[in-house]
């Protein structure tokens, strides 16, 4: 905020106020917003904790508005985010993290349940940008740059929409309705979707069809594979396909299936193959599970539902009906080396969940387009080194390939073709310094324990597709929303008005928040200490 001028005040020659002891400061107070470490940490970009304050205020269609001005998916980000926010959350260091995935959640639920729209845009560009994917990079570009008047167009390979959100992530973590309206919200704005239609020359088609950019936003939907003697490989698969079949045609495992992987994707498939009628359903992983990339609470999960683990194990040979493990033993840096220990598994499956690239045949028909293995290189704002097309999500390299990242991807890209096509070059806005734990007063906050999310009973987890984590109803998404600290930015508690002995600090109204009287601040800090949430700063008076 800006130093205050002078107010207009008639003062009683009594008071204090009647001196203007503001002349004694060498030093002044000036209020400021700090960047808080959620809003940090978000992949997506979002204000998280702007929409946590209309949230906890009970103004549900400002939070979900103003979440979604950066994230056009918040529903399924409530269900598919690994929520980074919520670990650099400074009220973790207090007693837990805000539960800011369920309320995001929550809003994205409500939204749907009142049916809010985005609304179109008020005038048309009369540029036309064409999006190849339909998965979360692409409908965010699509989303965002529709929002700036722009045409867009989506191609998608597959019959529906989703991309890999569809085809990589069981309906038991994300409830095809959910996608189903998050997609046709985006869509209603005036987004063209081509579903069933494959794109193999992408510079082709924009020169047939006019298109002024190109958005790639291909999934990484290609399983890694890996050579392992079998004797009879038919019972060999991966992860990528059996996810894929079981969106339309669940496929026959058998009755004891073996997954050979530590990811996320390998703990996706076990827990899939246990609802399909698997008796046994066994993760093989060559390391410890501290060193699993699987996220813990998704490792936590599948144990619930009778998944079971083979730590340090790796598969030598398959044969028909079963598999040769080695036992492996971690040597002094912590790698696993063979052991010479075998055991025989039952299986009439393999399933493996080794990683995924990306789909090759589309860069193939780009020349001069760079790459690295199977990533496309981009600059600093999402271009490749094709002149007019960008790409995000999975196929660019560096950065973890989740939704959260992907949705980022995509709305830093539509920003940056916006400005391309305006023959411009798209400057993120500089960050605010950080909000850090230290600038807190943390005594004024009062102890509130986290929320804890409705789960699915464990018979029904095992046995049906039924969503497992359910959400938030009003009252706890409120509460959860009344945790947030607010790090580094003002929310108008009134303590600096209480505390100044010169009564300098000028309240300007509801949601204005306050100003200095520079001619009776005398400088002490005293609101500086006394601000919960580390809102005020002091710096050196120019003389």
């Amino acid at each position: 905020m800006s130093i205050q001028k002078p107010f207009a005040i008639t003062l009683d020659k009594n008071t204090s106020l009647a001196n203007h002891t503001g002349s004694w400061r060498s030093k002044r107070p000036v209020y400021v917003d700090r960047l808080p470490p959620c809003n940090a940490t978000c992949p997506a970009g979002e204000n998280i904790q702007n929409w946590l304050f209309h949230a906890e205020s009970g103004n549900y269609e400002a939070a979900w508005r103003s979440l979604t001005e950066n994230n056009p998916l918040p529903a399924i980000m409530g269900r598919v985010c690994y929520h980074p926010c919520e670990g650099a959350c400074n009220r973790g260091q207090l007693d837990e993290a805000v539960g800011i995935n369920a309320v995001e959640r929550f809003l994205g639920d409500e939204a749907l349940k009142q049916g809010w729209a985005f609304a179109k845009p008020a005038a048309e560009s009369g540029k036309r940008v064409l999006v190849v994917g339909s998965g979360p990079a692409g409908l965010s570009a699509a989303y965002h740059l529709r929002r700036m008047g722009h045409g867009v167009t989506i191609v998608e390979a597959e019959t529906a929409a989703g991309g890999m959100m569809r085809y990589g992530i069981p309906r038991y973590r994300l409830p095809r309705r959910v996608l189903d309206a998050e997609v046709q919200r985006i869509v209603d704005m005036g987004v063209e979707l081509r579903l069933d239609t494959r794109v193999d020359d992408v510079l082709a088609m924009q020169a047939a069809e006019g298109f002024d950019a190109v958005f790639l936003g291909i999934g990484a939907g290609i399983a890694k594979r890996a050579y392992i003697p079998a004797g009879d490989a038919s019972h060999i698969t991966d992860a990528v396909s059996v996810l894929h079949e079981v969106e339309d045609h669940p496929p026959l495992l058998g009755r004891k299936v073996v997954i050979y992987g530590g990811g996320n994707t390998a703990i996706d498939v076990a827990r899939t193959a246990k609802r399909l009628g698997a008796e046994e359903s066994i993760i093989v992983y060559r390391r410890t599970r501290d060193k699993m990339p699987a996220h813990d609470f998704e490792v936590k999960e599948a144990l619930e539902e009778g998944v079971k683990m083979k730590w340090l194990s790796t598969i030598t040979e398959a044969d028909a009906g079963s598999i040769t493990i080695e036992k492996m033993a971690l040597d002094d840096k912590g790698f696993p080396q063979p052991t010479g220990e075998f055991e025989t598994l039952a299986a009439d499956s393999v399933v493996l969940a080794l990683g995924q690239n990306v789909e090759q045949t589309l860069l193939e028909h780009m020349p001069g387009l760079e790459l690295k293995w199977d990533s496309v290189q981009t600059d600093a704002v999402m271009m490749t080194s094709v002149a007019g097309v960008f790409a995000g999500g999975d196929m660019v390299a560096g950065g973890e390939r989740t939704v959260t990242v992907s949705i980022g991807h995509g709305k830093k890209a539509a920003r940056a073709i916006d400005a391309w096509m305006r023959g411009e070059c798209y400057q993120p806005a500089p960050k605010h310094e950080p909000a850090t734990f230290e600038r807190l007063n943390t005594w004024y906050y009062a102890d509130a324990e986290k929320t804890v999310r409705p789960v699915l009973d464990i018979i029904r987890r095992q046995s049906t597709f039924d969503e497992v984590v359910g959400g938030l109803d009003e009252g706890n998404a409120m509460y959860e929303a009344r945790r947030c600290l607010s790090c580094g930015n003002c929310f108008e508690c009134d303590n600096c008005y209480g505390v100044c002995p010169d009564s300098a600090v000028i309240k300007l109204g509801a949601g204005k928040r306050f100003a200095f009287n520079y001619d009776y601040c005398k400088g002490c800090g005293l609101c500086v200490e006394e601000c919960p949430c580390g809102a005020i700063a002091v710096e050196l008076e120019e003389k």
